[in-house]
């Protein structure tokens, strides 16, 4: 990750937990939620925004990485623990994470590519499957 994304990350994970979600949760067209997961190696938390997408009750994201060889960190990290919280703007919400497989990827990879066809760009670029992950949250 180059110094600048860093730095734009970090700059929209403050200014979207300060205002709540009022300012960050919208990049563009896309709706952003702030992922916290643990570092399946270091213990470490980390809180990383990142775009979604709904499917009723759920949420979606999409593990494209830019189109690079390798998944995202968060990806590896939420799988590892499967159980997380998410912010969308000034809801904290407890969620199961699960990479979608078969028939269930075919619909909402359809779903998220209409509605972003970035990610279709993305996956040309890479040989690996771009993951797509259901988060399902908790009945409180």
């Amino acid at each position: 990750m180059s110094i600048f994304t860093k730095a734009f990350t970090s700059f929209n994970v403050a200014i979207y937990r300060i205002s709540r979600g009022r300012l960050g949760s919208q990049l563009g067209p896309q709706s952003v939620l702030l992922l916290h997961s643990v570092g399946r190696k270091s213990g470490k938390a980390y809180i990383t925004p990142v775009t979604y997408f709904r499917d009723g009750n759920n949420f979606l994201l999409v593990a494209s990485n830019w189109g690079s060889e390798t998944n995202p960190d968060w990806y590896r990290n939420i799988l590892h623990q499967k159980r997380t919280t998410i912010q969308v703007k000034d809801r904290t919400l407890s969620v199961d994470a699960h990479s979608v497989e078969g028939e269930e990827y075919d619909r909402l990879w359809k779903r998220v590519t209409r509605q972003n066809a970035q990610y279709l760009q993305y996956q040309q670029k890479t040989t690996r499957r771009i993951p797509v992950v259901r988060l399902t949250p908790q009945l409180q």
